[in-house]
């Protein structure tokens, strides 16, 4: 590997999804305010948290969630149901 090519803030951080509460620690040099522990090897990374990964995400984890609005989705399954027709 090449000396001196990653920047200076590259560094393990704690990611802590919001959703589900999974961790990941992964190289980055994202900006972070807070340190934390995480849970499996009680070591202390900085944190950032993130509002869903993988771990939540309903592709990866095979759970559809709908989020209905005003009856979009019914509106929606109705003109495609007169549309078969």
């Amino acid at each position: 590997m090449k000396k001196d090519i990653h920047p200076k803030e590259y560094r393990p951080v704690l990611f802590i999804d919001n959703a589900s509460g999974a961790e990941f620690i992964i190289p980055s040099t994202v900006a972070t305010k807070e340190t934390a522990k995480a849970k499996k090897s009680k070591t202390e990374y900085p944190v950032f948290h993130v509002e869903i990964s993988s771990a939540s995400h309903p592709f990866y984890t095979g759970q559809e969630k709908t989020l209905d609005t005003a009856g979009r989705v019914e509106r929606f399954k109705a003109r495609r149901a007169k549309a078969k027709k």
